[in-house]
Formats: structure tokens, sequence, C-alpha cells
């Protein structure tokens, strides 16, 4: 098949479909040969998805023996080599490496945050397979010549030597990486003696990796070996590729991997030959990027090399540059035209490493019915059994609360082995159990209470199962990860099988369900290799190992509509190609930061540098770049920060640019152009239709629907804002309790009117306890009873505490005057002529020597002033009234000597309602002549009506749609039947 007399290092042009050009080249050199010949050659690619591809291509006919197809990961390919060991398991060097880091901060807590266990860990085992799979011993870091003895360095040479017996030991129990590159050792040793004499032919791989690279080279020396390149440049000068020599300047360089295996196998770029006759798709943009991508130091050969690119119009003729204004407007392109592919029937790929991106035009696309076939699938921790097998996990280490316990009941899997709908029935009752209890942590006690009292089946038994199955589970401790896993999955399945199981639950079902318990099965097969640790330790553990699965679409996706990340551009071709997301930092992506080496101890230790990966990027983009019909887009805006373009779009636009002459500028406008008309459609489709706005309501009911009993707090809400009257007692629509009841200012007052009313019962009985001391004491009790927030508790004491003397002289004051009698007191008068009743409780009413009524109303925030009360608050001033009504049946009629508001602020002061100047006869004149407005049909229930400032908030903002109108709109009554 080969010219063993010839270089066999052979290359495929950027744009092109690089298996069903390799498969025509395989087919072109086996020619009119035997067709047992075929079958005696072995291709190794670089990924199943490759190998998959070419399969496919061969099965599409004619009929024939087909090559062995093998990965560059599995030289062996099922061959046995009794001499290498079976590689140990990933995860188990994982956990043991866990372990010694474990050990290794617990000795010395100084090295490192003991949050950081994992990533360490994770990060140091990725350090052992990079050194071994490029075949760097642990002396050659520790011979680094380091001129700076930095405590940095001699941290990560403490981490480095408690790995060092896996170095040792690598022959008996070797990594993957370390295994690969014993075998390709063994096989290079065997070629050198017994070279095969068929065909072997490595494809799609770049030599990124040491153990490839080391194939490769291996592979080449064979008679009928081969190596076919994928996106080679052809178009580069010789100058160009000497200017890849040096690897701190151009390991970032599409073509770097290319020009080191050359220098591996003492050839030039002349020696590299086209693997076919047939050209890429356009030459002419090849050359465009080719010049583009130079490295940075030698950008000055724009200068002698950009006058001669010719065709520039024929380079953009299929290019689209989208610079959207928003990620939103660039996947909404991207969406438009990827529908427009689906009809045109052409195949069509988005090729990004966004994930953010890929799901905002997956969701796009989903308007027209249309499923991308998304190569990266959906995490496994973000599928339903992994958000599932995290929730239960934490209820190890985490004090549960009434949100956390509501998430996990409500989740999909959960009691999904029978019954699910009762029990999602008796979920949303409890639900509405605790928000109106307020109850943060679930309390068995009150919860079984509950329980024996609503009329629903299945609520005793279904209550006792929630109960034996999430709470307090998180009794502490450290135990082996075995027992962790056994108690986790037996938990898990308890709760998805439910109280009433009936049959198999849907955790371990699908996709999902099986690819969660493979991951599960095979942390249990290693779980004796990971040691004791805590609750914590272990959640964080498992939700990592999570985050390494994946979960391919379930949904039938549409076969010709792609979405590939950046490694795919070298498996398959499409005619069409958007390379989206073209922003600094996401492609190409950053380097993750290396706790361990810096750029220049990789190089010298003959490790890999951060720019590799930035290079196999850049390679990855030049190869989809060269496309028949291609698409750059990026968004100028990204989270409210202005975004950088891609380094690689931004020097083909320079370069472009730089050139009108040739009229490149033309060219890229032209490519703009195109762009802004899919920006344009775009916008267009989301403008949204002409909608009028909502005029500011004032409803007016019938008569006999309106409130006819209102507490004297909410006559208030009734001056300023009297749509919400209506709306509570009309519509009777409440807002929803909090499911976390907050340390608001409301449960504020309430514990401070608990503990004011203690302390003023206590002094009754015995005056000798009013004191700070015994108020500080008795709020200290009262807090501890009812906020189970320690933080707030103490914040709260503290407020107490800064009042306190305050507070019991003033109240020495008001004892002098009249003796404390009523708490809580209930009362309510009726209006003369109409259906309605004033009702109202008052806080404390102290009566004196001559039968006169003391009112008094505590108030944590600031009192309302006397101008405000006689215009709108009129709390104090209606229960004045009231009493002297006869409202209060336990004190009959009475005289009201004053009525004062006891603020208990920061500023603590007594503020007087002002019975002067607005008399209790005046007050109830006033108040009946305001009700009885509100019987009137003509009167409507206005919204914000004269709120107290603009920017206050309502319980019914939506409802009325305040924001389409203002207060400065004028209300529109509307009759209601």
């Amino acid at each position: 098949m080969f010219d063993p007399s010839k270089p066999r290092i052979f290359g495929i042009p950027s744009g092109s479909d690089f298996p069903k050009v390799l498969v025509e080249g395989l087919m072109q050199r086996h020619g009119d040969a035997p067709p047992e010949d075929l079958a005696r050659a072995t291709l190794m690619v670089n990924t199943r998805r490759m190998a998959r591809r070419i399969r496919d291509l061969f099965d599409a006919g004619p009929a024939l023996l087909l090559p062995r197809i093998g990965l560059v990961t599995d030289p062996a390919m099922g061959r046995v080599l009794p001499d290498i060991p079976d590689a140990v398991s990933p995860l188990r060097r994982r956990l043991e490496v866990a372990q010694l880091v474990s050990r290794l901060l617990d000795s010395q807590p100084d090295l490192a945050p003991r949050a950081s266990l994992y990533d360490l860990s994770d990060s140091l085992a990725a350090l052992m397979d990079e050194m071994q799979g490029e075949g760097v011993a642990p002396d050659v870091l520790r011979n680094l010549d380091v001129s700076d003895e930095s405590g940095h360095w001699k941290r990560a040479l403490n981490f480095l030597d408690i790995v060092q017996h896996y170095f040792e030991d690598s022959i008996d129990a070797p990594d993957s990486e370390t295994r690969a590159r014993m075998i390709v050792t063994a096989l290079t040793g065997d070629w050198a003696a017994n070279p095969p004499q068929t065909p072997l032919i490595v494809a799609g791989s770049t030599g990124s990796r040491g153990t490839t690279m080391l194939l490769m080279k291996a592979v080449a020396k064979l008679p009928q070996g081969a190596i076919v390149l994928p996106g080679f440049d052809f178009d580069m000068p010789l100058s160009g590729w000497d200017d890849l020599d040096d690897a701190l300047a151009a390991e970032d360089h599409p073509q770097y991997r290319f020009r080191k295996l050359m220098n591996e196998l003492g050839i030039g770029p002349q020696d590299v030959q086209p693997w076919t006759d047939t050209p890429a798709p356009c030459p002419p943009r090849n050359r465009l990027l080719s010049l583009a991508l130079r490295p940075a130091p030698v950008t000055d050969r724009w200068l002698e090399e950009g006058p001669q690119l010719q065709d520039l119009d024929q380079a953009c003729a299929d290019l689209t540059v989208i610079e959207a204004q928003s990620q939103r407007d660039e996947a909404l392109a991207i969406a438009l035209r990827l529908r427009r592919a689906a009809d045109e029937g052409i195949t069509a790929a988005l090729i990004t490493p966004d994930r953010m991106l890929t799901r905002q035009v997956t969701s796009a696309l989903d308007r027209w019915g249309i499923v991308p076939d998304d190569s990266a699938g959906t995490p496994l921790q973000l599928s339903p059994p992994g958000r599932f097998l995290r929730h239960v996990s934490a209820l190890f280490h985490r004090k549960l609360t009434s949100e956390s316990l509501l998430t996990l009941l409500m989740h999909p899997l959960t009691h999904s082995g029978g019954e699910r709908g009762p029990h999602l029935l008796l979920t949303r009752e409890l639900e509405l159990h605790i928000r109106r209890t307020g109850m943060p942590f679930p309390d068995p006690v009150q919860m079984r209470a509950w329980a024996a009292v609503i009329d629903r089946p299945m609520a005793v038994a279904w209550m006792e199962w929630l109960i034996e199955n999430f709470i307090d589970k998180d009794t502490g401790g450290e135990i082996a990860l075995t027992d962790h896993v056994e108690r986790h999955m037996i938990l898990a399945e308890a709760i998805a099988n439910g109280s009433a199981p009936s049959g198999d639950s849907a955790l371990w079902s699908g996709d999902s369900g099986l690819a969660a318990q493979g991951v599960v099965a095979t942390l249990s097969g290693e779980a004796e290799h990971g040691g004791i640790l805590s609750a914590s330790d272990y959640a964080d553990m498992f939700g990592a190992i999570l985050s390494q699965g994946e979960v391919r679409n379930p949904d039938e996706p549409h076969p010709k509509i792609l979405i590939w990340g950046t490694l795919e551009a070298r498996v398959q071709g499409a005619d069409l190609v958007i390379l989206g997301g073209l922003n600094e930092g996401s492609w190409p992506e950053m380097p993750n930061p290396d706790p361990w080496l810096n750029r220049r101890m990789r190089h010298d230790a003959g490790l890999l540098l951060p720019e590799r990966r930035i290079g196999l990027s850049a390679h990855d983009f030049q190869q989809a770049a060269g496309a028949p019909q291609v698409w750059m887009t990026r968004s100028v805006r990204s989270d409210d920060a202005e975004t950088v373009p891609s380094r690689w779009l931004n020097r083909m636009t320079n370069l472009l640019n730089g050139l009108p002459g040739q009229g490149g500028d033309v060219a890229l406008a032209g490519a703009r152009a195109r762009g802004d008309e899919w920006l344009a459609l775009a916008r267009k489709l989301e403008e949204p239709g002409t909608t009028p706005a909502a005029p500011r309501p004032s409803p007016r009911p019938p008569v006999a629907s309106r409130p006819n009993r209102l507490s004297v707090t909410e006559i208030k809400r009734l001056i300023r804002d009297p749509y919400a009257i209506y709306a509570r007692h009309v519509l009777r629509l409440r807002p929803l309790d909090p499911l976390m009841r907050a340390p608001d200012a409301l449960l504020r007052g309430i514990v401070t009117h608990s503990v004011l009313e203690r302390f003023i019962h206590e002094c009754r009985a015995d005056p000798a306890a009013l004191t700070a001391q015994r108020l500080n004491e008795i709020a200290d009790t009262v807090l501890a009873q009812n906020v189970p927030w320690p933080d707030i508790r103490a914040l709260w004491a503290a407020r107490i505490g800064r009042i306190a003397d305050w507070f019991v002289a003033s109240e020495k004051e008001r004892q002098a005057r009249a003796v404390p009698t009523y708490f809580e007191e209930k009362g309510e008068v009726g209006i003369d002529g109409i259906d309605f009743t004033l009702v109202g409780k008052a806080d404390r009413i102290d009566m004196d020597d001559m039968g006169r009524a003391h009112i008094y109303d505590y108030k944590t925030g600031a009192p309302p002033s006397a101008k405000q009360q006689r215009i709108f608050d009129k709390q104090l001033l209606l229960e004045a009234a009231m009493i002297s009504r006869g409202g209060f049946p336990d004190i009959g009629l009475a005289d009201v000597a004053e009525a004062t508001f006891i603020g208990l602020g920061s500023k603590p002061a007594e503020v007087a309602a002002p019975l002067e100047d607005e008399p209790v006869e005046q007050v109830w004149d006033k108040f009946e002549t305001l009700i009885q407005s509100y019987f009137q049909p003509e009167q409507g229930y206005t919204a914000r009506r004269a709120l107290f400032k603009d920017s206050d908030i309502s319980d019914y903002d939506q409802l009325s749609r305040f924001g389409e109108w203002d207060v400065t709109s004028e209300p529109e009554p509307e009759d209601l039947s």
C-alpha cells in the first residue's frame, strides 16, 4: 500500500471531512488489490466517535472486507500482553491520593485549607497521570533549578513526596497512563524485532500526549506504517514552520504539534504528502487563516506575505461574522440559521466550548420543535438521579431545614415506587402548614400532630416514613467510605420507594438512572480504598465523582442539526459550521491554574505547557474554519461586561482590514453585513407585539360584596392603598407565607411583644422585678424559645439590652400614672345604619385611679408622627374611640387619658396620639364618613392611592399591573358584578 522508501507522513487539509477523505484515500491506495489485503490493514484513530463514523462510511457500500479499526488509546487492540498487569482503576487511585492528602493536611494544616482537599487530590492525580504519560520521574522535579526557594515550592514537594511510591510501584500496579506507555513500549520492542508487513495507519491524532507521540514515532518507522494528520497546513512556508521550533513561543499555534512530530522523525514539512488529491473546501480561506494564525512574535510576516494573498473575496464569500450585543442575541441568530438549515436539509453543526451558549441555542430551537444532537449530553450531576442522590447525601451532614425537606419531597424520583399522587398532595398540604406556622426546622412532634388531624388517607403512615427517612440524619462523626456508600444508597432507595411501594422506583431507570447506578457500583467496588471520612467530605467526594459522568439526551435528536465540542471538528464534516462563543476566556478557554508547577518549570521538566490546550483549540478552530460554509459568532457583552474577541477572530479581522488593496476590508464588511442581516431577523423575532398599557385600577364591586369587617390596623391600608383591601377581602387573595420564616421585622415585633408582656406581668406580681437585668433575662428566654437563629438571637438580645434601661425608667413613670391591666385585649364596634364592624386588639391598656384608660402600642420600628396619625395611621385614635364607645366589653365605657406609641428602635421614644387635636368623637365621625363612602356604589378601591413613598411595595402590585401605570395616572373606575 505504501512505498517504504519514502516518509509515510500524510496530511489532510483543514475544512475537509476527515473520516470521509481518510476512507477515500485508503480505497484509492487499495486499488485493485485482493479484498483480503484491506482486511489486513489496521486503522488507529483518536476517538470512538471517529471510529463509528469510519465504520458508517464503509457500511454505505460497496460490500467489502473492512480493515481493523482501533483507538490510539488502546494500541494493543485486545491483544493479551501477559507481562503487563491490568491498570488500577482511576477512581481507586483518586481515593488513595485523597487519603494521603487528607493525612498530610491533618498533620500540617498550614499547607492548605481543608476545603481544598478534593481539588488538591484531583490536581495531584492529574499531575501524576501527566508525569507517567510523558515519562517524567519525580526526581526530575526535585532536580529542577529553582532559584527562588519559596515556601510554595517546598509545600508542593511535600505533596509530591506522598505519591512517590506510586511511581516506584507502577510496574506492579500501573495507572492507566503508565499501562498505556508500557504497552506502547512493548509494542515498539516487538516491532523492532519483527516489524509487521501489513499496513498500520495512525489517523486523526495530533500527538499531543507523550505516549501517543511515542506510538506515532514507532508506527512511522514500520515498513507499512503511516501517519495521517488532520488539518495540516500545506500553505505555510518553510520559514513559518521554522518559527514553531520554540515551545515557549509557539505552543499555542495550531500546527505546533505537527512541527514537533516532524522534528522527532527527522523530516520537514516538505516531506508531508497530501493523503488524496481532493482539494480543501475553500483553499483561499485556508491560506488566509494560515497567515492570520502565525505565532504572535512573528506577526510582522503579515507585512511581507500579506500582499501575496489572493482571492480574499472567495475566502469570505461563504463566511458570516456575527458580533451580537448579547449572548441571547447571538444564540437566537444561531438558532435561526440552524432552523433554516433544517428546512434546507443540509447538515449544520454548532461548535463551541461554551455550554451556556449551547443551552440557550437549544432552548431557542425548542420553539420550532427542533432537538439538536448534542455530543456533550447532560452532566450526570445535573440529571434527575444525580440531583436526587446529592440531595440525599446532604441529609447526613446538614441540619434539615423545611426548605431542603420540601425540595427533596417534590423531586420527581421521590416516592416514585407507588402512590406518587397522594404523596404530592400531602407534600403540598405540608408545605402550606409549614408556611403558616413558620417552621424553619421540621419538628417531629408538630408534624405528627398535623398528620393526625388532617383528613387524608395514608397521612399518618406517610408522616412516619418522612420522619424516619429525613429527620435527624446529620449525626456527625467519621466512618469508612464503604459504610457511607451503603447507608447513602439504602436511604436513597427508601426515599425513592416511598411509604407505600407497589413496584420498583424510577431511581435507576432510563439512561440517566443506569449511568448513576454505574457510578455508584464503581464507587462501591473501590470504596475499600477510601478510608475514613466525614459525612461532609463524603458528600463533596460523591458530587465530584458524579460531575465526571455524562448522560446523552434521551430525546430523538434531529439527524442534521448538531452541537459539537471543539474536538468533533475533526471527526466529521458538515455543510455549515458555526463557530460560536469566539471570545477570550471561552474559545480559547484559559488554562486552569496549576498549584504545583509554573510554566518554566513545566518546560524544563518535559511536561506539557499550559498553552497546549490553547494550541489544540487553535487547531480545532483552524480545522473547522475551513468548512464549505462558516459562521463565526461572538457577543460583545456578557454578564453586563465587555468581552474581548477571540485572538483568532481578532487576527483574521485585523489581517483582512490591513489588506484594502486586495479587497480584504470589503470582504470582511460583506461577512459582517450578512451577520447583521441575521441579527436583524433575530431582533424582529423577539419584537413584542403592541399591547396597550393597563390603566390604574379602581374596581367598584357590588356593595354586598364589599368588606363589612376590618381591623384598626387595616384602616391605614384602606386610606393609603384601597386596592389591597379589595384584593384581600373581596377577591380573598392573600400573599403566600414564606417557606422559611426570615428573621424579619414582623417576627422581631412578635418576639418583642412577648418579651414585654411577660416582663410587665411579672412586674405586676413582683414590683422588684422591674429592672433592666430581669428584662434582659426574660428576653434571653423568649428569644431561645422563638428564634432558632443563633446570630439573630444575639443581635436582637443586644438591641433589647440597649433599650432596657430606658424602658425600665419610662415604665416606672407609666406605672406611676396607671396600672397595667389589659393585654392583647380584643374589642369591636359597629357603625349605625350600615353592616360594618371595626375590630381591634390593643397591645396594652392601663387603668388609673379615676377609671381612665391609658392605651399603649409597642413599635419596634419608627412610630408614626402626630401628623401621620391625624391623616393616615388611625390605629391608636380608633382604639381610643372604641373605648369611649364601650367597644371593649371587659373595660366598658371609659374615658381615655392618653394613647401612646412606645418606640423600641435604635432611638427609643414615646409618641403620643394627638387626642387634643383629634377628639375621639371627631375621630369616629371621620371614620364613619370614610367607611360609608366605600358603601356607595360609585366609590372605587384605587390602587396605591397614597403610599408613604412611591418606591414602597404593595403585596398586590403585580395584580394591579403597577409599572404599566404610575402614580400620576388617573384611576379608571370599573364596575364589577
